[in-house]
């Protein structure tokens, strides 16, 4: 059962987050309660699980899925998984709750609170992953979810370029951790977690142990704003304010210190992860605190604190002492419970107020005297005041920074930065109350200020209650879930360390003084300065990454790819194809020539006559097709059509008639739907052939040299991989396995849905994905009046002489294709009982869910050239979206039904099924796998068919249009 529950704690957010988008905008209570019900069922999870967590069992969901790749659904769950898992759900509850009144009628809010739940689904996923690719698969959509959340008011420029920065560099980083994964897995030999946090001496003995962590702590350090990385953070803040409580405080920002301390114990120990991690996060402590004191924006203000806050729990990963590791995850929770309250009461603020300004903020205590006292409150535990949760991990961290480590500079430098960066703590967060809630009464506000709606507040109070309860009980609330966390990471040899709020007179507790002393003097000299001073400290503001970032975003995507586009681009087609085509000719020439010889088997009888001419025919019709495309397009898609047929027939002569079957009815559809955009091309040069320059003679001898060797080189590697290797050709192994195992006669079928049914999957998602693209293009697309290739006359005719014309083409139109039209209406019920007798049949008999979804999906184009674009406008009411939607889900559900049995993904069963009357009768769960391919397939053809439709509807009616009509008119 705990295995179960362990799933269904990462699905439980997805799910919730679909079924919030199918809810209606004006349903703002079920959007919330759906929303709350799913983090509240999280804790209630949690909380049944407790007991395992507590008594230190790693609970595990292993779920095959590639093991002979290393590659399983394997989820774990260990104290400090649970702690953050906490985190993750119970202030996801809170901010929830929260949303619901921050968020006005005009804002999407099923929208809002989908991003949201799935982004807790991507959080959830990263943090019980076992298996490290699955770990940044999770830890990407994060990423991708956070970009969705502070791009939100996607009509905000500030907002779209946040969400954009945030994408690239977290995005960015995620691509480094990747990399450095892929050889973590490489050095230890295995991707499972468990395996790899076993292999610590194994990985740091290595020679790309330095590779190794670099990239993973490029990844880290993208994650959770690290510098220089740590720009991203507050340009973030033009999320709305929920956002920023629930990702940029307790959750996303965690997850690179997470990683830091999840992988502590394997790259840890050394001189280097003590110099860049322990240097890195002591430069972003000092770097956060002091930039935010000098920021105007409540926000901002907040983010630099955060980053300060973030550096703070790096630099006791590097130092990666145990007590230090104990410490970082306390600081973990405390801070994202006092953070999370503080944004939430800056929301408040602004809400109530209409600016976040501090310049023009004050004296609000005695307008909203409750949200005052709850922001005092957690404002003082941000500055580490004693009887508050932030004092109590703030002292374990200057009693690790004071600790005597390796004797470096840094070492030493360390008690000192840490007293500096505590003193800036205490004065931000001065400034913070003083600024925000003293003084004079506030004047020229865009509202008036007053207390929130109290289930707005209520999430803030419970926050800081905690803030209160821990810091005075630590020991009795927090100390067994941290040390459960802390054992996960450290084991059973953990050294004793107390929670008590008083460990005598010492050294942290005269360096928190002298901090609180300093700040408080900080904060008195520059009191006065600051409102009327620029947004940014003096010094530091000279290091700006957010420059530094435009600058190498300026550079790559805009200087440095027009001097290459100056010197060998062009916005033609066919050199773009070239270089490409060049350039992977060159990398496999390149690859094949040091590590592969050709040694094909040449076969022991020449090919018949009849066979070579068959080749000679194809290969004249491709070479004319090249010729002609210049010159006569029709022509030249006609002779290529003639290549296909060609190639169809050699998968016959070949004993390969499935192959046949569907290369004949791929050439049919793409034959159609290249003629349907002819029209679209630019207008032909009538006297193109009169002047053939000598350059465009060389020009196409090159193209033609290039396609052969290409051509050729494709042809000699799978001939050679075919037939090479051991004495038995590989197709004997599934000519003898393929009914046995695949429980079908038809081979390639069932290597389709069968035997390599996961790249099929992935086809299938690629063909669903340019469906969609080839549609999206094509409704932006606009055809100009030279593109339909109109009589020049014809444009300057009237509406009524055009209109006259118009209606004799189409009676022409219609008395020459009057009985082929019918014929085509009659042709469509036999050939969609032919697309389900290809379906069918296809596990035992040439055809298959792909070439009966053609054949479907010629059925419908025979009707539009038929009828009319228009008619497929209004009478084709299939959905297309939705049929690959419905076969995207029918593929994936097909899938996961082999987990519920114990094997892997996509693991199909063969049997007989008895049937009354009929007798037995084969069944395979293959054929739902298929079934899903059909859907796709369909769906993504007729999705370019109705695209194609609208355009001829749209370029139809701009012919009927006159150049000189009426802008009235018009309009």
């Amino acid at each position: 059962m705990e295995q179960n529950l362990l799933l269904l704690l990462v699905c439980l957010p997805f799910i919730g987050s679909l079924a919030v988008l199918t809810l209606s905008p004006r349903a703002r209570d079920a959007v919330t309660w759906v929303s709350a019900a799913v983090n509240a069922l999280g804790v209630v999870i949690l909380y049944v699980l407790r007991p395992y967590v507590l008594d230190g069992v790693i609970l595990r969901n292993r779920i095959r899925w590639l093991p002979e790749l290393g590659l399983d659904f394997t989820l774990r769950l260990d104290g400090f998984a649970w702690f953050m898992l906490l985190l993750v759900f119970g202030i996801g509850l809170l901010v929830v709750i929260y949303a619901r009144y921050y968020l006005t009628t005009k804002d999407p809010v099923p929208r809002f609170f989908s991003y949201l739940l799935a982004f807790t689904g991507a959080m959830t996923g990263m943090l019980v992953s076992g298996n490290l690719i699955m770990l940044v698969v999770f830890w990407e959509l994060t990423s991708v979810f956070s970009f969705l959340l502070i791009g939100f008011w996607y009509h905000n420029a500030t907002a779209r370029d946040g969400a954009r920065m945030a994408l690239i560099v977290t995005g960015g980083g995620g691509l480094c951790l990747l990399v450095g994964v892929l050889i973590l897995g490489h050095i230890v030999g295995s991707y499972d977690l468990d395996w790899v946090l076993a292999s610590g001496d194994l990985v740091r003995a290595h020679p790309l142990y330095r590779v190794v962590l670099i990239l993973v702590l490029i990844g880290a350090f993208t994650k959770s704003a690290q510098f220089p990385f740590h720009f991203w953070l507050p340009n973030a803040m033009a999320a709305p304010t929920p956002v920023s409580s629930y990702l940029h405080s307790a959750t996303m920002v965690k997850a690179g210190v997470f990683l830091l301390i999840r992988f502590s114990p394997v790259l840890g120990g050394t001189p280097e992860w003590f110099w860049i991690v322990g240097g890195v996060g002591m430069i972003t402590l000092l770097i956060g605190a002091v930039t935010a004191l000098f920021r105007h924006d409540l926000k901002g203000l907040l983010a630099y604190s955060t980053i300060s806050h973030l550096g703070l729990i790096t630099a006791l990963a590097g130092i990666g002492s145990p007590l230090a590791i104990v410490a970082a995850i306390f600081h973990i929770g405390n801070h994202a419970v006092f953070k999370a309250s503080l944004f939430m009461a800056a929301g408040i603020i602004d809400h109530e107020t209409g600016t976040r300004d501090m310049r023009r903020l004050s004296g609000l205590y005695k307008l909203m005297p409750i949200t005052g006292t709850l922001a005092i409150v957690a404002a003082a535990a941000m500055a580490g005041v004693p009887l508050l949760n932030g004092f109590l991990s703030k002292e374990m961290f200057f009693a690790e920074a004071a600790e005597w480590h390796n004797g470096s500079v840094l070492d030493y430098a360390m008690p000192y930065i840490a007293t500096l960066a505590g003193a800036f703590a205490v004065a931000y967060s001065l400034r913070f109350i003083h600024a925000v809630f003293f003084g004079p009464a506030p004047i020229d506000l865009p509202k008036v200020p007053h207390e929130p709606p109290a289930l707005m507040r209520r999430p803030v109070e419970l926050l800081v209650l905690i803030c209160v309860v821990v810091g005075i009980f630590p020991a009795a609330t927090i100390g067994p879930y941290l040390y459960s966390a802390a054992v996960s990471v450290l084991g059973r040899d953990l050294p004793y360390y107390s929670l008590s709020l008083w460990h005598g007179f010492n050294l942290p507790l005269v360096m928190s003084i002298l901090a609180i002393v300093v700040g408080v003097a900080i904060y008195a000299v520059l009191a006065r300065r600051l409102p009327e001073g620029p947004e940014g400290a003096p010094f530091f503001h000279r290091l700006s990454g957010e420059d530094m970032f435009d600058r190498a975003v300026l550079a790559l995507t805009w200087k440095w790819p027009r001097i290459v586009i100056r010197y060998i681009g062009t916005e033609r087609l066919q050199p773009q194809l070239r270089w490409l085509v060049g350039i992977a000719l060159g990398l496999v020439g390149l690859t094949l020539w040091r590590r592969f010889q050709f040694a094909p088997q040449l076969p022991a009888e020449p090919p018949s006559l009849a066979f070579a001419m068959i080749w000679v025919v194809g290969g004249a019709c491709a070479i004319a097709a090249a010729h002609q495309a210049k010159y006569h397009r029709f022509a030249a898609l006609v002779l290529l059509g003639g290549a296909g047929v060609v190639t169809c027939m050699t998968f016959a002569w070949l004993a390969a008639p499935d192959l046949a079957v569907t290369q004949l009815v791929v050439e049919i559809v793409t034959t159609v739907l290249l003629l349907l955009g002819l029209r679209w091309l630019p207008k032909r040069q009538q006297d193109i052939r009169v002047d053939v320059s000598v350059t465009d003679r060389a020009r196409r001898w090159r193209d033609f040299a290039l396609a052969v060797i290409c051509g050729a080189g494709i042809a000699a590697i799978a001939y050679t991989i075919m037939t090479a290797g051991t004495d038995r050709p590989i197709a004997d192994w599934f000519l003898e396995h393929a009914y046995s195992e695949g429980g079908g006669t038809n081979v390639v079928n069932v290597i389709l849905v069968d035997f390599r049914a996961f790249d099929t999957f992935g086809e299938i998602t690629v063909l669903g994905v340019v469906g969609l693209t080839v549609f999206a293009l094509l409704r932006r697309f606009r055809p100009s009046q030279e593109s339909v290739e109109l009589p020049e006359q014809q444009r300057f005719q009237s509406r009524i002489d055009r209109d006259s014309e118009e209606r004799e083409e189409e009676q022409t139109i219609r008395d020459y294709l009057y009985v082929p039209s019918v014929i085509m209406h009659w042709m469509f019920p036999p050939i969609i009982v032919l697309s389900i007798y290809l379906f069918l049949r296809g596990h035992d008999l040439p055809g298959g869910g792909f070439a009966g979804g053609v054949v479907m999906a010629i059925g419908f184009l025979l009707q539009y050239l038929a009828a009319n674009a228009r008619w497929v406008e209004d009478q084709l009411t299939v959905l297309p979206v939705r049929w690959i939607a419905t076969g995207m889900l029918i593929a994936v559900a097909t899938g996961v039904g082999a987990w519920l049995f114990g094997y892997p993904f996509l693991t199909a069963h063969a049997r007989y099924v008895h049937v009354p009357w009929i007798g037995d009768v084969p069944a395979a769960t293959a054929l739902l796998f298929d079934l899903g391919v059909f859907s796709v397939v369909v769906g993504a053809t007729l999705l370019i068919l109705i695209a194609i439709a609208h355009q001829s509807i749209r370029s139809s009616r701009k012919q009927r249009e006159p150049e000189d009509k009426d802008p009235k008119e018009a309009a």
